[in-house]
Formats: C-alpha cells, structure tokens, sequence
C-alpha cells in the first residue's frame, strides 16, 4: 500500500507494533489482532482528547505508569495500570462527568474490555510524516486554469452548509433554501473543520485521519480539485485573508506529526513545512504540541497558530515563507479552539486544561489578558452579543462545567468589564462543545453532547439575550428528530445559523453509522421545528459550516 493513501487501519498497525516493556514484565496484553483494532479506535475516538502519545490535554494523562510531584516534594506514583480493569472499562463505558463521552452504545463490550487493555500498554510512537511523504500524496485533480471561469450552479452559495459525516469519511454540501443535499463529497474520515476561501468559492475540508481536501463550488456539482495528506492526525486549516494576500496560501495544522505546514492555496502543493516541537510555557520540552485552532488576521497578512501542549501562541507572518517570521506569546496549555471578538481584533482561544481563556490582541502582537473560568471552557469559534449591561462580550460554554461564561470584550467603552468574566449563565449540563449566536438574533444557543445523561445530551439550552435574568428555555432536538427506534444516545451537537440569521441547525448525532441520524432546523425566532433533515446519506452528523458566516467569521 503507498504511504500516499494511508489507510487508518495500516496507521493502527504501525502504531500498535509490538509492546514491549510492560508486556515482557508481566503487565497487561492483547493478541497483535486486537491490538490493532483497539490502536484503531484510540485513534480515531481518543487520540483528540488524550494525545497520540497518551500524555492527555484536554483529556486526562492515559499513560500506564506515572509519576507527578507535589509542591511539598511528595512523589505520588499514577497511571492507567493503577486504575484497573474494571475500572478503567467502566470510565470508557459510562464516561464522566469532566466532558468524556459514554461509548456504551458506540463500541461493544469486546471493545471496551480490549481498550482498557490497550491502554494499560506502553504507548507506541507513531512514524513522522514529511515534505517527502506529502509531495507523494499531494494530486491536483482539476489545475485552475481548467475550472470554470464562472458559477457553473444555480445554486445560493451563501447558504451551503458543509456538514461532516463523521463516520463514512465525507461531507454533506446542503442547500440552506431548499434544506436538499446539493452534493456528497468522499474525503478524510472525521473531517474536523470546513474552511472557506476569502472568496467564498472553496471549501477547504481537513479530516482527522490528516487528509486536506479542496472543493470547487463553481462546478454544476461540488468537486475536490485537489487533496493532500498533511499528516497522520490533523484539525486545522485556513486561507490568507489578508488584502492582496486573498487565497494565496493556505495552510494546515496536524496533531501528529505535530508541525503545520504552508502550500499554494489553489493547488495545495506544500511550500514550507514548520515542526511545533519546543518548549512548553512551564519551560519543559515537550514532544508533542498539536496544532490546534489557526485563523487568518484581517489586519496582517498572520495567521494565529495556536499550539496546544506548549501553550504558545504564535503569529505567523506569511509575507515571505522563505524567510517566515513568527511572533510567539506565551498564555497558557492547553490551548484548544477559540474566535474573534466582534471587531476582529482580538481573538480568544481556549486553554481547556488550564481552565482559562486566553486574549490576543492582533494588532498589537501580544497578549492582553488570561482570563480565569470555570472548567474546561470549549467555546468553538464561542458567540458575540452585546449585553444589556456589560456591553460587548464573547461567550464560551463548557466540557467540565455546567455554565455559559461570558467575557467581556470591549477596552475602549467597558474597560472595567474588559477581559473579565461579567456573568456565568446556566447551562443544562456540562459536556458541552459549542455556544452560538447570530447578529441578527436574540437567542444564545448552548449544546451538551457529551453529558453523560441521554436527556442532557439530546437538548439544548436557548437565552433571550435581551432578558437573560429569566433563565434558560431547554428544548429537546433529538425528540423534533423522531428518529423512532434508533439505538444510542441521540447527541445533538453543533449550532450553525444559517446565512440570514432566521434559522439554526443541529446535527442528532447518532454515535452508530447503522442508524439513522438526522438534522434539525429551527426557526430562530419562534425557537419551534421548521424541517428535519432525513436522509440514507446523513450518517453520523456533526459539524456544519455555513458559508457565508464561515467565510466573515459570523458568530
């Protein structure tokens, strides 16, 4: 099999190679069989929140055997193999309050029992992935002198929605008018974030399996007209925005190997490859800082690159990528997903880890603020409003609490409210990744998908931002789907309005691809049913991209 169509069952095989010091000691085993498989389903259900080496981020520490010192020099000994069996098979099985998701109805209990076993093994490191190993992935299907020169579609492109089928590798491209799937596209397996181009013409769709992908909505259909496989395990990517700059490069963070990685933004052909590798804000090294979120500046041809494990900001100026000048900030691990606030001059990341929110402010260069919240704050790109108070603020919700944290974001007006927590709304339970708004809205929309409890997990909570004291309306989406006997948890996840503000859209995300999930729009104004989406191809639903609020960083 060549290196250039890496499957994830070959990368299991790579990564799951024979253990070696805990199997020869007597620990924990499994046949190479099940260790492949398990190696499999880490990486594609844990290496996100655990680390492909198992040394933990937003997720705990996964390695079998630890050692952690306390401030008064006491040694306190850790690690999976101290949990044990049972233990560890009930975590996996039921989850936790902290935000891991419950995978009872997701793996069998063959599964469950094997992972608890394979992550009591040494860890393995997986192979790098260079410039040579992407040159040979890199294929450029359709050359841009040979795309359309027009919109070849009758088709509002505005109001496409790029929707992740996590499970069967592709994305949905849905008309937002007509709520009828336009296209679906095969691409990597889980594709983490859909990116446009400045120009709103591409979408630029970057799986977790590390596979870029370059679709051309100007076809009568949408098509990838280029691909590349940027790494083993990826989540970020984004264009040059800035003037004169537009749809230049392009480029792509990976979470193993950890680097990020510049190419042509019409072909994606690979230009400059930069490693993470460094050291961490506490000064220790670290061998595995993941690129996390990256967004274009509007006022600097910069993208931020935020590095996960380092807690390193850095702006990238893309001016000259033969002589790349970067800007690193030091804020705090482990740095996850984050958005502008409303003026586009700060950008707020998340340190889940380290229960902060990190501010830069862009223009200047540097960093203007660590703000203290409560646990695991996981914002998405978060939600803009103005307060009837507080004036200008950026909201967050949260993995390992049940609030909606809002920060204030206005320094010239509200100074004393600027960079400060103002107000912690409640949320119907922890677990929650995403928080959404519209300008054009009065609604702030929180989801919980990884709550533990079936409820939880299938509701959302919805605030009048105008009268946020009266308290939070929870409206369960997963029952609007009427998905019947479907088997699982029906986790609704992922708010995206669409391009005119008037609707919201979630994913019922039904952890098996055997059934059947759905999308549910709302109307935004009355908050009742306006259409479920029902199809054969809506499998496993979950992330969706307006392109119109995605291409203006509408949030």
């Amino acid at each position: 099999m060549k290196r250039s169509v890496f499957a994830l069952t070959s990368l299991a095989l790579m990564i799951a190679g024979p253990s070696i010091s805990l199997a020869s000691a007597g620990g924990p085993t499994l046949s190479p069989e099940a260790k492949a498989a398990s190696a499999k389903i880490y990486f594609e259900r844990c290496a996100g929140c655990h680390g492909m080496l198992r040394k933990g981020a937003t997720g705990k520490n996964l390695e079998p055997l630890t050692t952690t010192k306390k401030p008064d020099g006491t040694v306190v000994e850790g690690g999976t193999i101290k949990l044990g069996q049972k233990r560890l098979e009930k975590l996996i099985a039921y989850g936790t309050e902290g935000g891991m998701v419950n995978f009872d109805d997701i793996l069998t209990k063959e599964e469950i029992k094997n992972m608890a076993t394979y992550i009591q093994m040494q860890p393995d490191t997986p192979p790098e992935w260079g410039m040579k190993d992407m040159r040979a992935s890199w294929k450029v299907m359709v050359p841009p002198e040979k795309r359309p020169k027009k919109q070849m579609n009758k088709v509002n492109l505005k109001n496409i929605f790029s929707v992740t089928l996590r499970d069967t590798g592709e994305v949905a491209l849905i008309d937002g008018d007509t709520k009828e799937i336009w296209g679906v596209v095969k691409t990597g397996y889980a594709v983490h974030i859909s990116r446009l181009s400045a120009s709103g013409r591409y979408v630029y769709v970057i799986g977790r399996d590390g596979k870029l992908d370059l679709i051309d909505m100007w076809f009568e259909k949408p098509t990838i007209v280029a691909t590349i496989k940027v790494g083993l395990e990826a989540r970020s990517v984004d264009t040059s925005k800035y003037k004169g700059y537009e749809d230049k490069y392009a480029i792509a963070g990976s979470y193993w190997p950890p680097q990020y990685v510049i190419m042509d933004g019409d072909t994606l052909e690979p230009r400059k490859l930069v490693s993470t590798r460094s050291i961490t804000v506490d000064g220790e090294y670290h061998p595995e800082p993941r690129v996390a979120s990256i967004v274009a500046s509007p006022h600097k041809p910069e993208w931020v690159v935020n590095l996960k494990e380092t807690g390193l900001i850095q702006l990238v100026d893309y001016s000259d990528i033969k002589n790349l000048k970067t800007t690193t900030i030091e804020s705090a691990p482990f740095l996850h997903d984050g958005g502008w606030d409303a003026s586009k001059r700060y950008f707020l990341v998340a340190a889940n880890a380290s229960d902060k929110v990190a501010v830069v402010d862009t223009k200047e260069g540097k960093l203007a603020a660590l703000v203290d919240t409560k646990s695991k704050p996981h914002p998405g790109r978060g939600a803009n409003f103005v307060h009837p108070k507080y004036g200008p603020v950026w909201a967050t919700s949260h993995l390992g609490s049940d609030v909606i944290t809002l920060i204030g974001t206005d320094p010239k007006k509200h100074k004393q409210y600027a960079w400060k927590v103002v107000e912690e709304l409640k949320n119907h339970g922890g677990g929650s990744l995403f928080v959404k708004t519209h300008p054009k809205s009065k609604n702030l929309w929180a989801d919980a998908p990884l709550n533990p409890e079936p409820e939880v997990a299938e509701s959302v909570t919805v605030y009048d931002i105008n009268n946020l004291s009266k308290g939070p309306e929870i409206i369960n989406i997963a029952e609007m789907a009427n998905l019947g006997t479907t088997k699982g948890t029906k986790r609704v996840v992922h708010g995206e309005y669409s391009a005119d503000g008037s609707e919201i859209w979630f994913s019922v995300w039904v952890g098996n691809k055997t059934e059947q999930s759905a999308i549910v729009v709302i109307d935004d104004k009355t908050r009742k049913l306006k259409k479920v989406i029902k199809d054969s191809r809506i499998i496993t639903p979950t992330g969706k991209f307006n392109v119109y609020n995605t291409q203006h960083d509408i949030y």
